[in-house]
């Protein structure tokens, strides 16, 4: 089984690129994040047309998110937990069943949270601890669960290519990293990093500056796994090539394969 995500930077400007790689990857399972448009408009059937369910939390202009699965979905929810006023479209969890239980997935848009000196840069951290508080009760039910999607943070030095010119970032700073590593002082693993430490691995290359040339980039679109996910863990992968595509997304699709068979 194959879960991909991949913030794809406006759904309808970037359908046929959407089209060819879910062709290409066949992945499973896609989180996709900025889709930026309501429900209704969201390219439903060109999608389904290559046998994928759709559900999709959207918001005219911006965020916007999407689950596309293989496999039917049990149940669907949209909206992280801890904030009734918080309308922004962040946040779609969905259950698929397996031979052996269920798998749950959630698709996230963490907010981006710069200039860190206004209040985005709190609106962040809050989401964040929210995220926490959600995965420490999905963890209880010792399932397979995978959170996926552009979280908006460079978990190390290793993941950017100029660490000391981030430091003020709201991506990186130590209030971002570290409640990264809450998530995964909970026992969730960071998919990437549990099959290689190479550094030089991203996922996000900014359309200023010929970033993409000259691989200045940021690995900020994670997959982060259970103990019961991690443990049928078998293969991560990033499909960088779609960068040099032309008028492509600034983030590529991040993947991973688990041992785990659909029923």
């Amino acid at each position: 089984m194959r879960v991909a995500t991949w913030n794809v930077n406006s759904i309808r400007q970037r359908l046929e690129h959407l089209l060819t790689w879910l062709r290409e990857c066949s992945p499973d399972i896609v989180c996709l994040q900025e889709i930026k448009c309501v429900d209704d408009a969201f390219p439903r059937l060109e999608i389904e047309a290559l046998g994928y369910n759709v559900v999709t939390h959207g918001q005219k202009t911006f965020n916007g998110v999407a689950l596309l699965s293989k496999l039917p979905f049990d149940e669907t929810k949209s909206g992280l937990a801890g904030d009734d006023e918080d309308a922004h479209a962040r946040f779609l969890e969905g259950v698929v069943t397996l031979k052996t239980g269920v798998m749950r997935i959630a698709c996230l848009y963490l907010p981006n949270g710069n200039p860190p000196d206004t209040d985005k840069y709190p609106y962040k951290l809050k989401w964040m601890s929210r995220l926490l508080e959600y995965s420490k009760e999905r963890l209880k039910a010792e399932e397979p669960l995978v959170l996926a999607g552009d979280f908006n943070v460079i978990p190390a030095a290793a993941d950017v290519y100029n660490p000391a010119a981030w430091g003020n970032d709201a991506l990186f700073r130590p209030q971002t990293r570290e409640a990264f590593q809450s998530l995964l002082g909970l026992g969730l693993t960071d998919a990437l990093r549990a099959v290689t430490d190479e550094p030089g691995l991203y996922t996000f290359w900014d359309y200023q500056a010929g970033a993409w040339q000259k691989n200045w980039g940021l690995r900020i679109d994670h997959l982060l796994l259970s103990p019961q996910a991690s443990d049928r863990l078998t293969d991560v992968g990033i499909d960088s090539y779609v960068r040099a595509w032309e008028k492509p997304s600034d983030h590529v699709p991040v993947w991973a394969d688990f041992d785990l068979e659909t029923a």
